[in-house]
């Protein structure tokens, strides 16, 4: 090898160790949650997030009334929307998964490229 190989060959190992550092180990649940919002379509994430809190809020509130209720047509009023707004709720914070899923599906397909790169070197 001439010396230009080499500096090559160091330069590589440089960035590969720098790779090797920056992904490191897989995030825990609370890492990979906040990795959400900060994706590059995290303000859709946020926006949701808002959302689903205002509708539990809504629906903890209809809740409470539903059970202070004294007749059934009083308690109709807040129990349907009670359900609703809190299932409502509960599928906005599924529609977030799809997103967590896709950010830990691209932290594994950076690993195998590293180490398919480090294997076609050697």
């Amino acid at each position: 090898m001439n010396r230009m190989d080499e500096t090559l060959d160091e330069a590589v190992r440089a960035e590969e160790r720098e790779l090797l550092r920056r992904i490191g180990e897989e995030p825990g649940h609370i890492g990979q949650l906040l990795s959400v919002f900060r994706a590059r379509t995290g303000w859709v994430s946020i926006v949701l997030m808002i959302t689903q809190f205002v509708f539990f809020l809504a629906g903890v509130w209809a809740a409470w009334n539903f059970f202070q209720a004294t007749d059934a047509l009083a308690a109709l009023r807040f129990g349907l929307p009670a359900a609703v707004l809190l299932i409502m709720s509960l599928m906005m914070k599924l529609a977030m998964w799809p997103t967590l899923h896709a950010q830990r599906q691209l932290q594994v397909l950076a690993r195998i490229e590293l180490l398919l790169t480090r294997k076609e070197r050697e």
